[in-house]
């Protein structure tokens, strides 16, 4: 599973004519570009979550699987693809200490990051080595998204620079091989 921080969107706290509250706004945003480390840029393609919400997904905080907030099969998350990003909306308990404490820390400000946790299937990347080096992922299918957690911070992450970290080294080497095939061509011809 990989996970991905990013500032959440117009997130606001709302509560219903019956009393119920709620957390609700964009927690991925499609187009975005943001750095994963020096070198190495991501985006989420416009889509990439449409196949992935119609599951089983967990809203939970700071990716703590003892604090959960909603879920999709429970009613109490909703979340929908827009033409922005990720859309969605956790119905809050408030008979639970920690989702109120989680609210009110949302509500204040104090929290405005969100992560997600999902996986990209094989072909669902798209890979730009550009001239000085650089790279740019973009991400063209979530699938399975398991959880959105409002947080602190990103969780996981020197497992995902890690992991992009090697997808580096590998665009670099298959670059590499493809300078030398060529090179080594030119001078059969020549």
């Amino acid at each position: 599973m990989q996970t991905r921080y990013m500032q959440m969107k117009d997130v606001t706290t709302r509560t219903d004519e019956d009393g119920n509250i709620f957390l609700e706004g964009m927690f991925a945003v499609y187009g975005s570009v943001y750095n994963v480390y020096p070198g190495a840029t991501e985006s989420i393609a416009r889509g990439a979550f449409a196949d992935s919400i119609g599951g089983d997904v967990r809203a939970l905080y700071n990716h703590n699987t003892d604090l959960v907030l909603g879920r999709t099969s429970a009613g109490t998350l909703e979340l929908r693809d827009t033409e922005s990003g990720l859309w969605g909306r956790i119905k809050i308990n408030q008979t639970d200490t920690d989702a109120m404490n989680a609210y009110a820390r949302i509500q204040r400000g104090d929290i405005t990051g969100c992560s997600f946790g999902f996986d990209i299937p094989a072909g669902g990347e798209e890979t730009v080595v550009r001239d000085d080096g650089t790279v740019h992922w973009t991400i063209t299918k979530v699938d399975p998204l398991y959880e959105v957690s409002p947080c602190v911070f990103p969780a996981y992450e020197a497992t995902h620079i890690t992991a992009r970290g090697h997808d580096l080294e590998e665009v670099k080497k298959r670059q590499a091989q493809a300078w030398r095939e060529r090179m080594t061509n030119k001078l059969k011809e020549g």
